[in-house]
């Protein structure tokens, strides 16, 4: 989409701006390479269109931020039948850990759903017979407003194992992107977009979303970034994940649209 668009400027003489086209292949896993070459050129920008697919059929304006911790509990190993109360169960310990980090969403808390925290992998332990004496977590955290994101971190940093448990605790991670909140810049683009896409025949409407991009580093910096530009699609990350061709040309009519300003 973005070549055809800068293709159809060019053919139509109407590429008289810079544009910068960024390809990152590890937005997936964070952008920890990319991240300090896409801000560098962000600050060089009026604006930036991120070609995530679409939500639904929205551009989105505003997306939550994100963090991932770990949580690491070493406990005592011994054998379950013969020396069960010397041992300190890791596993039972990271329960407890668990269900009070699971207690800090709050649905209600900063729009679209508010903050959530998700134990999503968990492991640790090695046989039915012995008292674990190692487990640990992995944790995704999604905030909706930039304060929130210092507030997550201060109570993780201030975790702290049960006193009698006799386990150690380890606590790793952070906040990896700060939320992409709606800000004016992002609106009047949004607007100017919607305004196109009337032009040529078709609603446009915007949404938020849970997900991150690349666009969260760029509206933090205060460039105005809007998002969700891409393709219309369904099942993302799921294995049924696909694009819907009908979308992909006025689509890219009206990204075309925008890029000329």
């Amino acid at each position: 989409m973005a070549f055809t668009a800068l293709e159809m400027l060019a053919e139509a003489g109407q590429l008289d701006r810079e544009i910068i086209l960024l390809l990152n292949s590890e937005e997936e896993v964070g952008s920890p390479a990319s991240r300090p070459i896409t801000e560098k050129l962000a600050q060089e920008c009026s604006a930036v269109y991120v070609l995530e697919p679409a939500q639904g059929l929205a551009y989105k304006t505003s997306r939550k931020g994100t963090g991932n911790w770990r949580l690491a509990v070493e406990g005592l190993a011994a054998h379950a039948g013969v020396d069960f109360t010397r041992g300190r169960s890791a596993i039972l310990e990271l329960g407890r850990l668990i269900d009070k980090v699971s207690s800090w969403t709050d649905l209600k808390r900063g729009g679209e759903k508010g903050t959530t925290v998700n134990v999503g992998v968990i492991g640790g332990g090695t046989k039915s017979n012995v008292i674990p004496a190692e487990a640990w977590a992995e944790v995704d955290v999604r905030v909706a407003r930039r304060a929130d994101g210092p507030r997550m971190e201060k109570r993780f940093a201030e975790l702290k194992p049960t006193p009698k448990s006799g386990c150690l605790l380890t606590v790793e991670g952070g906040i990896n992107r700060p939320p992409m909140e709606r800000t004016r810049g992002t609106v009047k683009l949004f607007r100017q977009a919607q305004k196109l896409a009337a032009e040529l025949g078709w609603e446009l409407t915007e949404a938020g979303t849970g997900g991150a991009s690349d666009g969260n580093f760029t509206s933090a910096l205060g460039v105005a970034t809007l998002d969700g530009m891409g393709a219309v699609g369904e099942g993302a990350h799921a294995t049924h994940e696909s694009v819907l061709l009908e979308h992909i040309a006025p689509r890219t009519a009206l990204l075309a649209g925008m890029l000329a300003g």
